[in-house]
């Protein structure tokens, strides 16, 4: 055998034993979901526990776990969609056009990020009680949104910069609008930034705890505010129940970026370096 082939399977050795390495927490976490709860909690450890499928299916008929997840994939998904309609034509505005006041209205969209969320926690509560929004997945939708926003707006705007102006000049010269230019020529341009932008926003949202306890009660519950039903109570700390519903809000996370990965490493790098 050659040392280049040595090395090759070296190395092929070391990165399955590094992934592994990696998957092994989440194996473990996923297997907790799995066993029983006097498993659980007994004093001694246990090395080979006994997983059961039936565990999974208790907790799955006692909860609604399914109406938390989907609250969850509703939530999300419709505050990237929003941020995406939104973010992208600003990001645009202010990666390309010149006027009064375009760096002043950038930076208050980014300090909109720097402000504490308790600060405003209790307005947002009293403005969607009025609006009649309170527990319901249109207001997870919209402070998500209004949370990740100038995220979205500044990554994107980032990518924007980069893009040479020439191209656009040639489409303006062929005729073509500034909506036409934006929407055939920047966009695919600056894909990978999107999706990294629309990636983050998600992992913000779904992060998310304050707002959602504040405006989730029962019917808009998300995954987020749900685990703290299996803290407490008569019935102490379900720890099983606590692995499937975390494990359900990190396995959809997970499976996003491994399929995007390509776009995701493209686009976080697309805008480091400069000049």
């Amino acid at each position: 055998m050659s040392e280049g082939s040595r090395f090759s399977l070296g190395r092929t050795v070391l990165l399955i034993v590094w992934g592994l390495f990696c998957l092994l927490p989440i194996i473990f976490f996923a297997t907790i979901a799995l066993r029983p709860r006097n498993e659980i909690i007994a004093p001694e450890p246990i090395y080979f526990p006994t997983i059961s499928i039936e565990t999974w299916a208790k907790i799955w008929a006692e909860w609604p776990i399914m109406h938390y997840f989907m609250n969850s994939v509703i939530a999300v998904s419709g505050s990237v969609l929003i941020c995406l309609v939104l973010g992208i034509p600003a990001a645009y505005s202010l990666a390309r056009y010149q006027y009064r006041g375009r760096e002043d209205i950038g930076f208050y969209i980014l300090s909109t990020k720097m402000m504490a969320p308790a600060a405003v926690a209790i307005p947002i509560f009293f403005l969607f009680r009025a609006l009649g929004l309170l527990d319901t997945v249109w207001a997870l939708m919209l402070v998500y949104a209004a949370m990740n926003l100038s995220i979205v707006v500044w990554i994107i705007r980032s990518y924007m910069i980069d893009i040479p102006h020439e191209i656009e000049d040639a489409a303006r010269t062929d005729g073509a609008s500034d909506l036409r230019i934006l929407w055939s020529i920047i966009i695919p341009m600056c894909l990978p930034g999107i999706i990294t932008a629309a990636v983050i926003a998600a992992i913000f949202a779904m992060n998310e705890y304050l707002f959602t306890l504040i405006i989730a009660s029962k019917n808009a519950y998300p995954l987020s505010v749900a685990l703290a039903n299996f803290s407490g109570g008569s019935d102490g700390i379900i720890y099983n129940a606590i692995a499937l519903v975390a494990f359900l809000a990190f396995f959809p996370a997970l499976l996003l970026v491994i399929l995007i990965q390509n776009h995701l490493s493209r686009g976080l790098t697309m805008g480091a370096v400069k000049g």
